[in-house]
């Protein structure tokens, strides 16, 4: 019988852990704050640049002694063998528990952005993928997954999902955000936590917040965001995903905003996040970022300045690895330069989350389910990443009905990404993120090209190939092969894009940043090539951010983009183009005309739009939201015909009818969008508040009902609260954020309102068959 109540799992978690702390040390609570990386090289690629100084940590047995509270990475910086490293981790947890007097293990994280980072595990498409497929469900189920394979392997936290708005296309991390809208990214974002918290792992919000507005899309720059973009662009993501998604954990930024580095602002990460929101969780460092507001930021002289400014902000856990939170912060609690509050705060969060997740029970025991292998790749998660490849792929433009492409056509097929792997993956999976510093070793997954999956696909056709060039090389050697295949085919499929990579080792990626949205290397010369020939020429992009093609408007026989696909993004790909799969993705970037012009995004107030003021046109080529299909949709009996009046706590329901009206199966997805046409502050022109992904059969129809709340209106106005103001509204429904099909008109009454933490978030949809 347990006699130890901090042992006793019948007794309430504080409880247990008001107990558990009265019995340590200062040491021993210390201990609770840092990670370990232990398989991290100071002098290699495992860390990025200005971390290696931080990265030297003491001797392993002496940093166990006391206790550690997170374990780093194990499966995701070297290839491991899954099984063998299970057992690799358990036994680590063993002795970290035989060390301390408490025997207490360590919380292990992994990063899981596109799928868990490790080697042999599934590949699933980036985040912007997520965001065109507009299916929140199958992204939850895609966090389940991963959540699963966690677990498999006795990982307790992924850092995942990204939530930060894209705000400048030039910003190499627009491949880990969903999209350029805080509602989409909210929503979708929230359904990944959901699906990883369901499998019982901690998802971790990053990054909190504002880093996608770094200055001049430079990574890790300061960030020029005013008040009310925070407020109503920045925040609602990370409020979507701990009211609706659950989640445990949130990453601080490593950026500041108006001269206050996150990792040192008390006011974001305790006033807004815990005291407002009322966030429960812990808040955990991004890799070195504590040791950077010594570094990089300059407002601490000395490590123990560094910790006590990050304990007071209100970060729990340093991450990766012991820099700032080790020895110098004991003394310097023993010195009474630091207060022990602040260690004893974040130590009771630490071992709070650890208590949930079982860590403190006396029989846990750190070992894995299954004996023999460990399949990271099943058929189940291989069978989803390719239903979200398939449904994220866009039809950006088909005009001449090229696509699908004839069964015994002959096609020339060229460019950089079409018989390359790697075209799929983004920056943080892990063929791309560890394997280029392990040349040797096999990607471990497989990964068909679309080169192969087009063979696949057209078993009839004549497929030749040709590269044409490399992604970001300036060699033009190979443009006349190119040329001369195009010219002797029936049509030119020219697969581009970006390679991904960390640091400016890629064209897409963490610090891979660029100055305009200009195709990578020579391929906008190649594509002008393969368009001269007269041969009708398919685009395919392969990206992690959209590019300018307003070159090329009119010239190409049809468009189609993905967003790093993962690793069936071949497959879905050339299902596309064969027409075995109908295409449903929509943009949730909006796709630029010319290279220059950013930052830019649709949620602009009237002055961000064109106009005879400016030589420059920032109208996109294609709007937020856009995307074609093979087949056809009628959208008719709408029910907001009549003006609607409702209070500004009130809530009216629209509603129509969508009938597909071809000849075969397809999706089309239905975009609420709000109009505001007079506020006390300027907002923007449209803003998205409402969507819904219809699947449908030849001849079917559908009903879909929007729930509209006053609180979707709202937005921060000039006292800095947050509101809802009486005045006319206009209800857009759309198949993009440019294209208005039906208009109701709503006119909120009553007093102007303030909308707090617990506002509506969601504009609820329900769908019925219609006749």
């Amino acid at each position: 019988m347990t006699t130890t109540p901090w042992r006793d799992p019948a007794l309430p978690a504080a409880d247990r852990v008001a107990d558990l702390l009265s019995r340590m040390t200062l040491e021993e609570k210390t201990a609770q704050l840092y990670g370990v990386w232990v398989g991290a090289d100071a002098e290699g690629g495992e860390v990025a640049p200005l971390q290696g100084e931080m990265s030297r940590v003491a001797d392993w047995d002496e940093l166990i002694a006391h206790g550690l509270g997170q374990l780093t990475r194990s499966f995701g910086t070297a290839p491991v063998d899954a099984a063998a490293g299970a057992r690799a981790l358990a036994a680590a947890q063993r002795r970290i528990a035989t060390a301390g007097r408490f025997g207490i293990p360590a919380l292990a994280h992994e990063e899981c952005l596109a799928g868990f980072t490790a080697w042999g595990a599934t590949a699933y498409p980036v985040p912007p993928a997520w965001g065109a497929s507009f299916d929140p469900e199958l992204v939850a189920e895609m966090g389940r997954r991963i959540g699963a394979d966690l677990c498999s392997v006795g990982v307790h936290q992924g850092l995942a999902p990204v939530l930060d708005v894209a705000r400048d296309l030039r910003w190499g991390r627009v491949e880990e955000t969903i999209g350029e809208d805080p509602y989409l990214v909210g929503t979708v974002g929230a359904a990944y936590v959901r699906g990883l918290e369901s499998a019982g792992v901690v998802a971790t919000l990053k990054h909190f917040a504002g880093y996608a507005g770094s200055a001049g899309a430079r990574n890790l720059a300061p960030v020029r965001a005013g008040v009310r973009e925070l407020a109503d662009v920045v925040l609602p993501p990370f409020e979507h995903a701990l009211r609706e998604g659950g989640a445990r954990s949130v990453m601080a930024a490593y950026t500041e905003t108006d001269g206050v580095p996150a990792s040192a602002d008390p006011e974001l990460l305790t006033g807004l996040l815990r005291e407002e929101w009322g966030f429960t969780g812990t808040v955990v460092a991004d890799y070195f970022a504590v040791g950077f507001l010594r570094t990089l930021h300059r407002v601490a002289a000395t490590k123990t300045q560094a910790a006590r400014l990050a304990l007071a902000a209100g970060i729990d856990v340093e991450l990766p690895t012991v820099d700032c939170y080790g020895t110098d912060l004991v003394a310097a609690v023993r010195a009474g330069d630091v207060p022990e509050s602040l260690v004893d705060r974040a130590a009771r969060r630490v071992l709070l989350q650890k208590c949930e997740l079982g860590l403190l029970d006396e029989d846990f025991a750190p070992e894995t389910e299954a004996e023999g292998p460990v399949d990271l790749d099943p058929p189940g998660n291989r069978a989803l990443a390719r239903r979200l490849a398939e449904e994220s792929v866009i039809l950006l433009a088909n005009p001449a009905g090229l696509l699908p492409l004839s069964p015994a056509a002959r096609i020339a097929v060229v460019g950089p990404r079409a018989a390359d792997p790697l075209a799929m993956l983004g920056c943080y999976s892990f063929p791309s993120h560890v394997l280029p510093h392990h040349p040797d070793v096999p990607l471990g997954i497989e990964i068909p090209t679309v080169l192969e999956s087009l063979r696949t696909e057209l078993p009839d056709a004549e497929v030749k190939f040709a590269e044409g060039c490399g992604v970001s090389d300036p060699d033009t050697s190979g443009f006349a092969e190119a040329v001369a295949l195009a010219a002797d085919a029936d049509v030119c499929v020219a697969v581009l894009g970006d390679r991904a990579g960390l640091f400016g080792r890629g064209t897409s990626g963490e610090g891979c940043d660029v100055a305009d949205l200009e195709l990578p290397g020579v391929q906008a010369g190649l594509l002008d090539a393969l368009v001269a020939t007269g041969t009708p020429v398919v685009l395919v992009l392969l990206t992690g951010r959209p590019y300018a093609l307003g070159r090329w408007d009119g010239q190409l026989g049809a468009t189609v983009q993905a967003f790093f696909p993962g690793e069936e993004g071949g497959t879905a790909v050339a299902g596309v183009l064969s027409g075995r799969v109908n295409p449903s993705g929509r943009l949730p970037l909006s796709m630029p005309r010319d290279p220059g012009g950013q930052p830019w995004t649709y949620l602009q107030p009237p002055l961000g739009l064109a106009g005879e003021v400016s030589a420059l046109d920032p109208t996109p080529l294609y709007p937020f939201g856009h995307g074609l299909s093979y087949t056809s949709f009628a959208w008719g009996e709408f029910s907001g015909t009549e003006p609607v009046e409702i209070g500004t706590d009130g809530a009216c329901d629209l509603s129509l009818t969508v009938r597909n009206t071809g000849e075969r199966a397809g999706a089309e997805v239905v975009q609420l969008y709000l109009h505001d046409p007079v506020a006390s502050v300027t907002r923007p022109d449209v803003r998205l508040i409402g969507y819904r992904r219809l699947e449908l059969g030849p001849g079917e129809a559908a009903r879909v009902s929007f729930r509209f709340h006053a609180d979707l209106a709202s937005f921060t106005g000039r006292s800095g609260a947050r509101i809802v103001e009486p005045g006319a509204l206009e209800l857009r429904l759309g198949p993009s954020s440019a294209e208005v099909r039906h208009t109701a008109h709503v006119t909120l009454t009553g007093p102007v309102r303030v909308a707090g933490p617990e506002r509506v978030l969601r504009c609820d949809t329900v769908v019925a068959p219609a006749g």
